[in-house]
């Protein structure tokens, strides 16, 4: 892929990651959040969350099915894009809905266990986030780097409960993020089964040919 065409790219999926925020924008500058808008924010933000988040673990998947070299150039942006949306989600529980009320939320935090994955999941983002860049990426080397983010995959496992535990009955949802998350995963187990069984079948034999 050219230069100009990465550009184009990833100027395309800036202006999609950001759609959401523009409509929340507009939802409160005209006052149509319905009955309880702190809560339609929350979930807006948190749903949007979930799927930059699962996005971004989307992509090696991509490349691994399909041999696409352009998925990873976004999976970066993307991440911390879900960072961003993650930020969000717990700044309007911090502010809006507790306003700064530490031991309500400290509570809140100990007694009920989505909020606890949930506030897991995003402490776990700030280490990937704050080592997003490529000078962080040489400077921890590209194998510990490498071994620091699959944490990524935890979190979409903690974000999964988070969601699990907050919804309601009869909302779909949720399980179509698990089912999400389980093909990403599955897709990634199998490159690395297929891996180990490629290096399996490249080493040397160990009984050299019998002399004549």
């Amino acid at each position: 892929m050219s230069r100009r065409a990465r550009i184009v790219l990833k100027a395309a999926v800036w202006a999609l990651c950001l759609t959401p925020l523009a409509q929340l924008a507009w939802w409160v500058w005209t006052d149509d959040l319905g009955p309880n808008p702190i809560d339609a924010v929350t979930r807006w933000l948190g749903n949007w969350t979930m799927r930059w988040l699962l996005a971004s673990l989307s992509m090696t998947p991509l490349r691994l099915l399909f041999g696409l070299s352009w998925p990873i150039t976004l999976r970066r942006l993307l991440g911390l894009f879900a960072f961003c949306y993650a930020t969000l989600h717990f700044a309007v529980w911090i502010v809006v809905d507790h306003f700064f009320d530490w031991p309500t939320m400290g509570a809140d935090i100990v007694k009920r266990p989505y909020i606890t994955v949930g506030l897991s999941a995003l402490v776990l983002l700030v280490p990937l986030a704050a080592t997003s860049t490529a000078g962080m990426v040489k400077r921890l080397g590209a194998p510990t780097w490498r071994r620091l983010h699959r944490v990524v995959y935890l979190i979409g496992v903690l974000a999964i409960l988070h969601f699990l535990w907050l919804a309601k009955v009869g909302r779909v949802a949720p399980y179509v993020y698990g089912g999400w998350l389980a093909l990403v995963l599955g897709v990634r187990v199998w490159a690395w089964v297929r891996g180990l069984v490629l290096r399996y079948r490249r080493r040397p034999s160990a009984t050299g040919p019998v002399p004549a």
